[in-house]
């Protein structure tokens, strides 16, 4: 999620003109694995629609989290966006929120049943944590997360029907039931931490283990998922990934991020670089997809069969939050 802001970047100006990360990522130009790029979904920036996160469901909808709107909605295969949910902003109006100042929807994944679970972090004890959505229904609250914190990354597995959360100040990886209740920590390894602004940022879950994002360090940990659902050793198999946020791998083709899929390359949003990155199992990367193909600070990537989706927020550019479409070649 994000990019690097001050605390007061809250307007849309502000956070356009916020500075970036460091040294940017190696700039090849976009090259075969990603082909016919388009742009099929223009957000409504004025609205707050900062595509943050994406989940797919098996009809081709798209479930995203627009940060700043406070809100999760669903795009049709058509490009219609409809909301479904605006959570509540707290009485504060989420100034407390820490590192950025305002409220904000993040993380968000679909279950095999319809019920979306997405992250909402507003610096407040009451509202801050993890929500659930059944189709119909309305958000409710089944996870507290420290106010103190911000809940990012999402990850469900389906097999256990438990849920990971990356917490990007705490440098901490949360563990709770999809049915709700107490959340614990499951992995603090200093992999995860921040260095100076935002540290464990995606999340996913593929090949016994968990694979998160740490986008101050520009690094891929990954973190074995233990027989007794412990956390193994946390290992970085990544580096150099210049303001990396979410991503996904290229064998989880039904778009749900559970990770039941075999292939071990990902597709990774480099957020304050504008660029999306295919990453090999060596660490070696390419660059597939540049502004020139319509990105605006991409923040989430997901898969359906060889369709790969790419939303971007806008954070920096201050100008067309979108989605954008790409074919996936062998």
């Amino acid at each position: 999620m994000f990019t690097k802001l001050s605390k007061a970047a809250v307007s849309a100006a502000a956070l356009a003109a916020a500075v970036a990360m460091a040294a940017p990522a190696p700039a090849s130009a976009a090259s075969d694995p990603l082909r016919c790029a388009r742009t099929t979904v223009h957000f409504d920036l004025a609205k707050g629609q900062t595509p943050e996160n994406i989940a797919l469901g098996p009809d081709g909808t798209a479930y995203v989290t627009l940060a700043k709107a406070r809100q999760v909605a669903a795009v049709s295969r058509h490009g219609g966006v409809r909301v479904l949910a605006t959570l509540p902003e707290p009485a504060d109006g989420g100034i407390r929120t820490p590192a950025l100042g305002f409220p904000l929807t993040t993380g968000v994944v679909r279950a095999q049943d319809g019920t979306l679970y997405f992250l909402y972090a507003t610096g407040t004890a009451d509202l801050t944590g993890v929500w659930r959505l059944r189709p119909g229904g309305r958000p409710q609250r089944i996870a507290a997360l420290p106010a103190t914190g911000l809940p990012n990354g999402l990850a469900l597995d389906a097999r256990t029907r438990t849920l990971y959360v990356t917490d990007s100040i705490l440098g901490t990886v949360w563990r709770v039931a999809a049915s709700g209740g107490t959340a614990s920590a499951w992995s603090t390894d200093p992999a995860l931490a921040p260095a100076g602004f935002l540290g464990a940022n995606g999340l996913k879950i593929h090949n016994g283990a968990l694979w998160a994002t740490n986008l101050d360090k520009g690094t891929i940990v990954r973190i074995p998922l233990l027989a007794d659902g412990r956390a193994g050793t946390a290992r970085v198999t990544a580096t150099g990934l210049t303001g990396i946020d979410d991503f996904a791998f290229t064998g989880d083709g039904d778009g749900d991020g559970d990770g039941d899929g075999d292939g071990d390359q990902i597709i990774a949003a480099l957020n304050t670089v504008n660029q999306v990155a295919l990453i090999r199992p060596d660490g070696t990367r390419t660059i597939v997809l540049t502004a020139a193909d319509g990105l605006q600070g991409p923040t989430s990537i997901a898969l359906r069969g060889n369709t790969v989706h790419v939303i971007s927020a806008a954070y920096l550019t201050a100008r067309d939050p979108n989605l954008i479409l790409a074919h996936l070649g062998s």
